[in-house]
Order: structure tokens, then C-alpha cells, then sequence
């Protein structure tokens, strides 16, 4: 910068220049006065002309005088131009006025001829022209905020810019506070979008969400979302190929500019690991064919879960309930039958002497509590706490199955109260019959819910439930508690909260909990024999071990929530650690190592959950990739050593066939008071920035009132007049 001028300046108001000059006046007589009552001694005249130069110096200071100098640039102004190189640029919709009937230009070519440097000759006799292509980087995304943020930091001779882009801002701060900090500094922004406002025809699958695992043998649910920016209702065939090649297909009708969720169902023969392609045809003019696939991995394992029924009589429940399970291959039961009024247990194939120590209790997925209580004979304290052990540290699954003669009422006295779903009334502990069978009526939750699923179509499967057997006993219960989700109510009796709750699941530490209001399922059976009642009972004991079945050997077991989890969701691991004589670990080094698709690795050390956490050690991991992650657990007290692999989803910010986003275009401009310009004419676009006004030269002020310096010029003026004064013998 040159210097061009420098002046002092001041700054006083009439009223102080005035009331400076009268002071300063009638100071300068009285001091004449007094030196003329000295007979016009030298001493007394040097003090009086150094009172009269304070007082000068005090009134320049009232009138604030500052040194003013003004500098003019070396160098030219800076006009900036930012072009848009993210993902959603790529998408072909920009059809020029001349070009009507050929084939529609992408954004990113249109907005790669608007940055041709030779166009912009014309401004670069006045200006420093730089040109500055942005995208998200590894973010993947589009920061707008973060290419104008660092545009102003480094170019401080800013003029004014020129921002080309779609307006698709997906990371970084809003774009309008970067467009405040340009309008304090008078930087206009002049915005060109590009891009159609409408979306293109475009068919795409949002969501695959197959489980982690599968069962040989087994049919396993595979639900998927598509959804459709077509005008028309879209039917069409889509296909779930598996690594083995097997094919899958489902025929969908998709509404127009709507989305669908559908299931296809796959019955897996052998075990392994597979990886399932979801294919959704393209529609004739669609543009993105890019998001008409999405994959999956899956592993498919042989079911082995252990299941144990405690009861106190051989209900009909009870002996349909223990039929069902002995008869599935995948699953091993053990039953404790009680008889509180007699000394001896049932006995028979399956059944325990006695309720199992924790190291033998820890080895079940699943445990199904009948008409028992907190009572002689049948629970103790021990065992009570040792359930709720089991379901909040070992994620296995409780089944509450209540009976007329109201045992599950005693419960409510120990720590298995914190598990219940729901309130059980104490005024009638034995529940409610009734010669009229009652309902089950689905919430719009069970609608959904695959617990509750009897058939394979929502329509059939509400059909089915309408149409079961009722039930001539229910639980005496209240409401279902906070964080409960209640899935199926009676069809008509209700109480001052509402319908009574029969079917209610919660989670509870790491293990799931439902509650069955009635024994009367067996009554299913009515007609189609073991169908219904069978494929109840089997998928919540499924649901309920699901958990448990994500990753384990003899001693480790992994599992981690959400089991689908998505970039940036945080996943929370648990790990249930034995010792090598098959005791829970209450403290250990356990570490878990995680391998990224990019192969960064990260190691999380599990903490242990408590003390009363028996064995459970937990922590945290956020993915911020998309893809496989590796997933080694080591335990130094016990050499164990156990890997699986955990796939996470990510929709990738940049989405092709989005409508540009005028309105964050024209926020940008009218902020910043810069101008939307709705043209692809670099003539034009260039007319508005020659029109933009040169630079203000660059003053900078020195206030001397305020300065350090002079303040302390005064005071010492000051003390060398009153040292002259005591000199002289004035005072």
C-alpha cells in the first residue's frame, strides 16, 4: 500500500471547541494576573506558561485528536469465482433456451464453460481474477459455507464473487451465516444456480435391511424400501440375487412420486457367508441407474438355541408351549416344573433337579416364566436376582407368562419389578375371566411388527388375528410402563388408561423382555392344529436370541446394537467374558479392534458394566465409513480371541437427480446484497461486477487522546508544575 494523504483530525463537538477555547482564554488571563501580582518574576512566568500548555493539552484531548493517513492499494481488488464439483453435479437436467429438444447438459458442464478463464479477460485489466474450484472432500458432501469461508480468509482484497453451484448444500455451517460476514464487510456475492427445480424420473431403493444372520432351514425376512420420483404408479419385478446365484424375485407396485416398503422371503439351505443384491429395474427416461442396487452381506448360521420354561402346574399353556419347542430342530429345551403344593419337581426328558447355577442359567437364550412367584417353594431371592443377571448383562430374552392363580403378582416385591412391561393391578392379583372369550386387537405397532407376524402379508396377517380363538383369562394389568411398546391390547375391555395391554415388550439392559397377558394361546390350535401357535412361540424365541447369536464361542460372546447401523450412528458393543472355567469375568482387559474398508484402525477397550454387571463389559464405536468393518475381540485374562464382521450402511450425501436448491442460492445473494443471476450469459454476469464500486482507499487513525504516550505526557507535565510550585514557595 502507498501513502497518499495523512492530517490531523478532530473530532470535538461546537460545544467542546467552544467550551476548550473559554477555558483555555480564561486560564491564560488569570495566569497573566498572577505573574503581574509577581512583579513579572521568571520563575512564577515559567509555571504560569506550563499551567496554560496543560490546559491546551487537556482541551486538544477533549476534542479527541487523532493522525489520519490514507493509503491506496498496490495491488488490484480480488474478484473470486467458486465453482461446485460435488457428486450432486453430475446430474444431467440444464436445458438451454437454444438447445430445446437435444439432450439436457449436466451442471457440472455448464458450470465448467461459465469458469473458462479466457471468458473472463475483460475483468482482468481491473481485477485479480481467481478461480476456485470446491467440492465436500473426504466428507463426500457440499460445504458452500466452508469455499466462501475460506475465500475471504485468503484473498483479503476481496471485491466481490462470483458462486456457481446447485445450491445442494449437505455439510458444514449454513450457508447464510458465511453470507452475514460478507454483508459486514460489503462483499457481495452475485449467485448463478444451476440445475432444474424439479426432480428427474427417477426410481431408487432407499433401504435393504437384511438381518446380520439367518438359520439353515429357516426363512428368513428380507425387508427393502423403494421409492419413486415418477409422475405414474411404477409396477415392476425386483430381483435379491445371492452370492450362490439363487434368485429371488417380488413383484411391486410403486405410487407415484411415493415410496413402498415390501419382504421377500429366502429360505437359506446351507450355511455360510452370502452377500444379497437387490435389483430394481430402471423405468424408460430414468437418469440414475446408480441407485437401483444396494447389497447386503448376511450369514446364515445352524440354529442352536437353549430355551428354559419354569412353571409351577402343567398348565395347558405349559404342555403346548414345551410340545412346540421340543419339536423344533433349532432349539433345546429344558423345563422346571415347581408343583409348590407337593415335595417332588416334574420330572422326565429335559427337565432340571433343581433351578441352575448362574454358570449353567448363563448358557440359555431364552427363559420363559410361568405362573411362579417370589414364594416357599418356588423363587427365592438369589434366584431372582440371577434372572435379572441373565437378561440385563447376558442379553438373553424373559418371557413373562402369567397364570389365574396370581404368583407373578410376588415378583413385584424384588428386583424383577424394574423388568415388567407393564403395571400389574395389586387389587386383582389373580387376573379377570370371563364366560365370553375375549379378543386380541393388534396396535398399529404389532400391525407392523414381525413378533407378531402369522402371515406374510400385513393384509392376511390382520385377517388371522381377527379371526383366532379368544381367550377366557387375562392378566389383572394396569398400563404398560414408559419405553414399553405394546403390540397387541384386548378388543375390548378398557380401564382409565385405556385398553388393557396383553402383548408388551421392552428392552432391559441388554436383553429383551415380553410380556404375554393370557395363557389361552393354545387355544390357536383350533382347526389348523399346531400352525399358528407353533410360529408364534418360535419367532419370540428367536427374536429374543438374537442378540446373543451375533458373534460368540465357549468364552466370548459379542453382540451390538444397532445391528444395522448406519455412518454415524453410534454402535454400541457389549461383550459377555468367561473365564476358562466358565466363571463371568467381573474385571478384565478386554480390547476390541476395529478395521475400517480404508484399513484405518481403532481399538476400543471395553469397560466393565458394573458390579453387578455379571461378566458384561461394554463401549462405543462411531463408524464413519461405509462398508465392512473387521472386528477383532481379545481378552488377555482368558487368550480369547474372537472376529466378525460388521457391515454399515451409509447413504452417500451426494444424490444424483435431486432438484437444485434455488432458495439457498437466493438466500446467499439477498444476504451478502449481491443479485441472483438466473443466466448462463458470462457478458451479463461480468456487467454486474464491472459496475461494483472500486475500493475505498485504506485509512488508518492514530487517537492520540487515547494514547498511552500523551496521557502520560500530561502527568508528567503535571508533577513537574506542582515540583515548580513547591519550589518557588507558591503552596
Amino acid at each position: 500500500m502507498t501513502l497518499t494523504d495523512s492530517e490531523l483530525t478532530f473530532n470535538g463537538t461546537p460545544a467542546s471547541i467552544v467550551f476548550s477555547v473559554a477555558v483555555v482564554f480564561a486560564t491564560a488571563v488569570f495566569s497573566f494576573l498572577i505573574w503581574k501580582r509577581n512583579q513579572y518574576a521568571l520563575p512564577t512566568g515559567l509555571l504560569e506558561a506550563l499551567r496554560i500548555l496543560i490546559l491546551i493539552a487537556v482541551a486538544l484531548t477533549l476534542n479527541q485528536p487523532e493522525w489520519k493517513e490514507t493509503f491506496e492499494p498496490d495491488e488490484k481488488p480480488v474478484i473470486g469465482v467458486l465453482r461446485d464439483d460435488s457428486g450432486s453435479m453430475t446430474t444431467a437436467d440444464v436445458i438451454e433456451e437454444s438447445g430445446t429438444g437435444a439432450e439436457p447438459l449436466s451442471r457440472a458442464a455448464v458450470a465448467t464453460r461459465l469458469t473458462r478463464e479466457s471468458d473472463w479477460e475483460p475483468l482482468a485489466a481491473d481485477n485479480n481474477l481467481v478461480f476456485l474450484p470446491f467440492d465436500g472432500g473426504e466428507s463426500e458432501g457440499t460445504d458452500l459455507s466452508g469455499a466462501l469461508s475460506s475465500l475471504i480468509e485468503e484473498q483479503p482484497s476481496l471485491r466481490g464473487v462470483v458462486l456457481i453451484s446447485d445450491g445442494d448444500w449437505n455439510t458444514g455451517d449454513p450457508p447464510a451465516r458465511i453470507a452475514t460476514r460478507y454483508r459486514m464487510q460489503d462483499i457481495p456475492v452475485f449467485t448463478v444456480p444451476i440445475g432444474s427445480e424439479t426432480r428427474l424420473p427417477d426410481l431408487e431403493v432407499t433401504a435393504f435391511d437384511a438381518p446380520t444372520f439367518g438359520i439353515a432351514g429357516k426363512p428368513v425376512r428380507l425387508p427393502f424400501s423403494l421409492s419413486s420420483a415418477l409422475p405414474r404408479n411404477h409396477s415392476a419385478t425386483v430381483e435379491i440375487e445371492t452370492s450362490e446365484g439363487e434368485i429371488l424375485t417380488s413383484n411391486v407396485t410403486i405410487p407415484a412420486m411415493g415410496k413402498t416398503r415390501e419382504i421377500i422371503l429366502w429360505t437359506p439351505l446351507s450355511e455360510g457367508d452370502y452377500e444379497l443384491t437387490l435389483t430394481l429395474p430402471p423405468a424408460e427416461g430414468e437418469r440414475d441407474l446408480d441407485n437401483n442396487v444396494l447389497t447386503a452381506p448376511i450369514s446364515i448360521r445352524k440354529e442352536e438355541l437353549k430355551v428354559l420354561v419354569i412353571d409351577s402346574f402343567p398348565r395347558w399353556e405349559y404342555r403346548y408351549l414345551r410340545n412346540a419347542l421340543e419339536r423344533d430342530p433349532g432349539v433345546e429345551v429344558s423345563c422346571l416344573l415347581l408343583h409348590p403344593d407337593v415335595e417332588a419337581l416334574g420330572g422326565g426328558p429335559g427337565y432340571l433337579d433343581a433351578f441352575p447355577e448362574p454358570d449353567l442359567l448363563s448358557t440359555f437364550d431364552v427363559i420363559i416364566l410361568g405362573d411362579v412367584g417370589f414364594k416357599a417353594g418356588q423363587l427365592d431371592e438369589a434366584q431372582v436376582l440371577a434372572l435379572k443377571n441373565q437378561v440385563s448383562t447376558q442379553a438373553a430374552g424373559l418371557v413373562l407368562l402369567p397364570g389365574f392363580r396370581g404368583n407373578q403378582g410376588t415378583l413385584a416385591e424384588t428386583v424383577l419389578d424394574d423388568l415388567f412391561p407393564v403395571v400389574l393391578d395389586p387389587a386383582q392379583p389373580r387376573g379377570w375371566g370371563s364366560p365370553t372369550p375375549g379378543q386380541f386387537e393388534l396396535t398399529e405397532l404389532g400391525a407392523r411388527s414381525l413378533l407378531t407376524r402369522l402371515e406374510d402379508t400385513e393384509n392376511a396377517n390382520a385377517e388371522v388375528w381377527a379371526s383366532l380363538p379368544g381367550f377366557q383369562w387375562y392378566a389383572g394389568v394396569m398400563r404398560a410402563r414408559a419405553g414399553s411398546e405394546v403390540l397387541a391390547t384386548h378388543s375390548s375391555e378398557t380401564n382409565q388408561y385405556g385398553r388393557i395391554p396383553l402383548i408388551v415388550t421392552r428392552t432391559f439392559g441388554t436383553g429383551k423382555i415380553l410380556f404375554m397377558g393370557t395363557d389361552g394361546a393354545w387355544r390357536w390350535r383350533k382347526g389348523v392344529e399346531d400352525k399358528y401357535h407353533y410360529r408364534f412361540w418360535g419367532q419370540v424365541a428367536r427374536w429374543m436370541a438374537y442378540q446373543r447369536n451375533m458373534a460368540s464361542d465357549e468364552l466370548m460372546r459379542l453382540f451390538y446394537s444397532p445391528d444395522r447401523p448406519q455412518t454415524g450412528d453410534t454402535l454400541t458393543l457389549n461383550a459377555n467374558v468367561m473365564s476358562v472355567g466358565g466363571e463371568p469375568l467381573q474385571s478384565a482387559n478386554v480390547v476390541v479392534q476395529v478395521v475400517a474398508p480404508s484399513g484405518k484402525v481403532d481399538s476400543i477397550r471395553l469397560e466393565p458394566g458394573g458390579e453387578d454387571q455379571w461378566g458384561l463389559f461394554t463401549g462405543n464405536f462411531e463408524p464413519v465409513e461405509r462398508g465392512e468393518h473387521a472386528l477383532t475381540v481379545t481378552c488377555e485374562e482368558n487368550g480369547g480371541a474372537l472376529n466378525l464382521a460388521i457391515n454399515v450402511q451409509g447413504t452417500a450425501l451426494e444424490k444424483i437427480g435431486e432438484p437444485a436448491r434455488l432458495d439457498v442460492m437466493e438466500e446467499i445473494a439477498r444476504i451478502s446484497k449481491g443479485e441472483m443471476l438466473s443466466t448462463f450469459d458470462i457478458a451479463v454476469i461480468q456487467s454486474r461486477l464491472s459496475a461494483l464500486p472500486n475500493p475505498e482507499p485504506i485509512e488508518q487513525r492514530l487517537r492520540i487522546w487515547s494514547n498511552p504516550w500523551w496521557i502520560g505526557s500530561i502527568v508528567f507535565l503535571m508533577t513537574i508544575f506542582w515540583i515548580g510550585r513547591k519550589v518557588v514557595g507558591a503552596v
